[in-house]
């Protein structure tokens, strides 16, 4: 139950939609360029009443496509403007060219992005293979449980963007949050401008005091440098992230980190998982807790940058642990999270813990309390000796061949 936390906040009841496009209201960025997808539309949509209405100064862009949205923000934030967009799924992969060149440049954008299954063939319906394949494109990826997540990461979204200039996209889940109605506490409108300031970029192109070329073609002399400068910002960016949520808790209450733990302290067995699903998680753990299973959850919230650096240090205590990932990597061994995981185990010389990996929810497929009991079934009797840890990718819910 969401409770108040800021002394002038309020309660409200909104569908995940409408909340982004409400944390867009009140930050009102100078340009939105869009294009509708499903289960993203709500948001442009909903968006694009309060420009028509007069209740935000934002200069919204009508365009012909997804590549053209992602284009407009590029060309209005290189401008000097507060840019952002939003989209999901197809829309995400037409994007995909403009994304690193956003990310390139160093500019700021924010997009509000639904996850949603890739096509083929075609489901509207919710897992992370969008986001998943745009993990390597220089975008910090902060990823929301539920509406309340999801306002209060775009509202640090602008923050964190802005400051590491880098791109940054904020997750929900499609249908699952994204049409869902929540209770959410909002701030006040000024309150909210007041935590993410005034825009002022150190260089854009329509600052004719002080020109300046961008994009311009590197080849083998200095492209190298520039991608690493890319690198380097991401690295940087953690810094950034977890200044920004400690501002975040003292202006607002609620605390924010690169991922949560939810009984984990004194757990032997654990998920490790991303998203919605961490719900349904929090309630099969806190049944297991009353029959005398030691059970935790580990939440990502910030995959990318990836805290390769502080996870696997939390996870050290345990015995066994399932990374549950909502996208396939087709790569013929494991998932996206866990290749993830089991390298902050490596780097970190934790070798004791035994890591398992499991791919749920494609499509939208129903993830249940019941599924995540067996899975925790499974590492209670990995951790007794009873059985071995599987050494290939298992499927959640998954129909046989035959069916």
């Amino acid at each position: 139950m969401i409770k108040i936390m800021y002394p002038k906040g309020k309660l409200v009841t909104k569908t995940g939609n409408e909340i982004m496009a409400e944390a867009m209201r009140q930050i009102e960025p100078d340009v939105v360029a869009a294009y509708p997808i499903t289960p993203a539309t709500e948001i442009m949509q909903i968006f694009s009443q309060f420009v028509s209405d007069g209740t935000v100064k934002t200069e919204y862009v009508a365009v012909e496509s997804e590549h053209s949205a992602m284009s407009a923000t590029i060309a209005a934030s290189a401008a000097g403007a507060r840019a952002m967009t939003g989209t999901s799924s197809q829309g995400l992969c037409l994007m995909w060219e403009m994304l690193y060149i956003a990310s390139g440049l160093r500019l700021p954008v924010v997009m509000a992005e639904v996850n949603r299954a890739l096509s083929a063939p075609i489901n509207i319906h919710s897992d992370h293979s969008d986001t998943m394949g745009a993990r390597d494109s220089g975008w910090i990826q902060i990823y929301s449980e539920n509406s309340q997540e999801a306002y209060d990461n775009m509202i640090q979204a602008i923050r964190i963007a802005e400051l590491a200039k880098l791109p940054t996209l904020v997750t929900t889940d499609g249908f699952i949050i994204s049409h869902c109605m929540e209770v959410v506490e909002v701030y006040p409108d000024d309150d909210v401008k007041e935590f993410i300031g005034d825009y002022k970029p150190d260089r854009y192109l329509l600052d004719i005091k002080r020109p300046y070329t961008l994009g311009s073609i590197t080849l083998q002399d200095y492209y190298f440098e520039h991608r690493y400068q890319l690198a380097k910002a991401m690295i940087d960016a953690k810094c950034i992230i977890l200044d920004v949520a400690k501002s975040f808790k003292k202006k607002f209450g609620r605390k924010y980190d690169f991922y949560e733990t939810y009984m984990l302290d004194d757990a032997e067995i654990a998920i490790i998982i991303m998203g919605s699903t961490s719900g349904t998680v929090k309630v099969v753990v806190d049944e297991l807790r009353e029959k005398g299973i030691k059970a935790g959850l580990l939440k990502i919230r910030i995959y990318r940058p990836f805290p390769v650096d502080q996870i696997a240090k939390d996870l050290a205590h345990l015995k066994v642990i399932a990374v549950m990932d909502r996208a396939d990597s087709c790569s013929g061994s494991f998932a996206p999270l866990y290749l993830d995981i089991i390298s902050s185990f490596y780097v970190s010389e934790i070798l004791n813990v035994k890591i398992v990996n499991y791919i749920y929810g494609l499509g939208g497929r129903e993830i249940s309390t019941a599924h995540i009991f067996d899975i925790y079934k499974t590492l209670d009797k990995i951790a007794l000796g009873l059985e071995k840890p599987f050494k290939q990718v298992e499927y959640v819910n998954l129909r046989k061949t035959n069916e």
